[in-house]
């Protein structure tokens, strides 16, 4: 039974990692059907975790694989991750656990260290997610301009910060407290509140305003 038919009549349980991402691809080529290059996909990302942190121009190296589908495949994963993303996200944030229930989809099981910001207004309402910027599996470039200009520009009260430590241990490093540091005094210019800064790991995060390293959450 073809993926199509199977996915229709059978659902999506009972298809593979492989049959679902051929469905995603569409078409073959004359020398390999969908599901030829939906294997060699996942064998050469090892598995559907690594193909969800691909980027379009990697996939485009592979064989089968033009501009097009490339794109088409990378917004269907990403898609999936969002998909993934609490009901309750456009409430209130007013506790660490809330913002890492948020934030945390978008940066778990990252091969490198990525920076997202939350920007909330003055009842701590989202209004704004960036994703900033993208370093080594060991370390993140923070320019405090980055973070702030968009909260400018959206007029927010406070933005959460969040990377992950792909390691998968949430424990701050001697560089998360440096920086944290920084960001909060460039906010305190400018008068917009770090409220905090999350550290996501597999399974769990570390907040520095918890910690104390920041004033505790207000109460909106």
């Amino acid at each position: 039974m073809r993926p199509r038919e199977k996915y229709a009549h059978r659902g999506p349980d009972e298809c593979g990692d492989a049959e679902l991402i051929a469905l995603v691809l569409g078409t073959g080529t004359a020398h390999q059907s969908t599901l030829e290059i939906a294997a060699a996909l996942l064998t050469r990302f090892d598995g559907l975790q690594g193909l969800a942190q691909s980027d379009p121009r990697t996939l485009q190296t592979l064989p089968g694989i033009g501009f097009a589908t490339a794109v088409r495949l990378h917004a269907a994963l990403q898609a999936g991750r969002r998909s993934t993303l609490p009901r309750d996200q456009n409430a209130p944030i007013r506790e660490a656990e809330h913002a890492w229930r948020v934030l945390s989809p978008r940066l778990r099981n990252l091969p490198c260290e990525e920076l997202h910001a939350l920007y909330v207004d003055r009842r701590l309402r989202p209004i704004g997610l960036r994703a900033l910027t993208r370093g080594s599996d060991a370390f993140t470039i923070v320019d405090p301009r980055q973070i702030f200009r968009p909260a400018v520009a959206l007029g927010a009260f406070g933005v959460i910060l969040a990377h992950n430590h792909p390691s998968g241990d949430p424990r701050p490093s001697s560089q998360d407290h440096e920086v944290t540091d920084r960001v909060a005094r460039a906010g305190r210019v400018l008068g917009i509140r770090l409220l905090d800064h999350l550290i996501v790991g597999r399974d769990a995060f570390s907040s520095l305003a918890e910690t104390g390293q920041l004033p505790s959450w207000p109460s909106c």
